[in-house]
């Protein structure tokens, strides 16, 4: 499918890095960028009940000044993250006034509980989240999105680390193929991609020739389908030599001077270990990749 319309996930303390990737995408795609900055805040107590929820005075004085003391603050607390929030989306529409015009920017200020719901009715709405190295590095923000926009919407997401080109162009693109579910829906989603492409290479770790799951020619249906869509595709098989599958596909994508990895996502779990975890273990050393992931 074509991409027209990214959304860039950000938290008040991001520098621009992440913001300026997406818009760069969206020029060369000429796609819409929509901006959404999030803080979770601490949680702000309710006021407590009357009655007994208050204690007595003057004999129990200093509890209750404690208590008002407390909640000042996390209303304080409160106040300045707004502050930060708006302070934030001021400077990215400066920013991108002056990188790409078609774009809007909100800011969303929640509970850690609603990060995830308010990060996917965004997702719902757009072709592509791009996380950026500064979401990837913010292991508190980070997971929730990923999960808010991938596994709560069925959209994909594309993973750029620290020092990648990011593209929606590249022209040597690596597909991880296990005849899932999961890697069929990121093919599809991909598919504009891949037909582009000078060169796609479908690899496939340790198949097994049956008459289903990867079929008596492991990757032969997968290559045919890419080629009746116009990609030039081979297929690799990879022996894992007891390495992780993922670590395999990463070391091949560099070993064929890959732009991309294209490949599903599956459980919650595995998701979040790979991304927050493997994908740094991957590129340390190496140069890295961006990874688009579908489910």
């Amino acid at each position: 499918m074509a991409f027209k319309s990214l959304l860039s996930v950000a938290g008040p303390d991001h520098s621009d890095q992440d913001v300026r990737i997406a818009a760069g995408l969206c020029a060369e795609v000429g796609a819409y960028l929509s901006v959404l900055i999030m803080s979770p805040p601490p949680v702000v107590m309710s006021p407590p009940p009357l009655g007994d929820g208050i204690p007595e005075w003057p004999e129990q004085h200093a509890k209750a000044i404690a208590r008002l003391e407390k909640r000042y603050r996390q209303v304080e607390t409160f106040s300045h993250d707004i502050a930060s929030l708006e302070k934030t989306s001021r400077e990215i529409h400066k920013l991108l006034r002056a990188m790409w015009r078609c774009y809007d920017v909100d800011i969303a200020n929640c509970d850690q509980a609603s990060v995830g719901d308010a990060v996917q009715q965004r997702a719902l709405c757009n072709d592509l989240t791009i996380v950026g190295p500064a979401l990837l590095n913010d292991i508190n923000l980070g997971p929730l999105v990923i999960n808010g926009s991938l596994f709560d919407t069925g959209k994909p997401v594309l993973v750029v680390p620290e020092g990648a080109e990011a593209t929606l162009s590249p022209q040597r693109v690596l597909v991880g193929w296990d005849s899932r579910a999961e890697a069929s829906r990121a093919v599809r989603e991909a598919l504009d991609l891949l037909s582009a492409a000078e060169e796609v290479r479908v690899a496939l770790v340790d198949p097994v020739p049956t008459w289903t799951g990867s079929g008596a020619e492991p990757g032969a249906n997968v290559a045919a389908y890419l080629t009746r869509h116009g990609a030039r595709v081979s297929v690799d098989l990879l022996p894992s030599a007891g390495k992780p599958v993922a670590a395999v596909l990463a070391q091949h994508a560099i070993d064929t001077s890959a732009n991309m990895i294209v490949m599903g996502a599956y459980g919650r779990r595995r998701l979040r270990e790979r991304l927050f975890g493997g994908v740094t273990r991957w590129i340390v050393g190496k140069p890295p990749l961006p990874l688009f992931l579908a489910r």
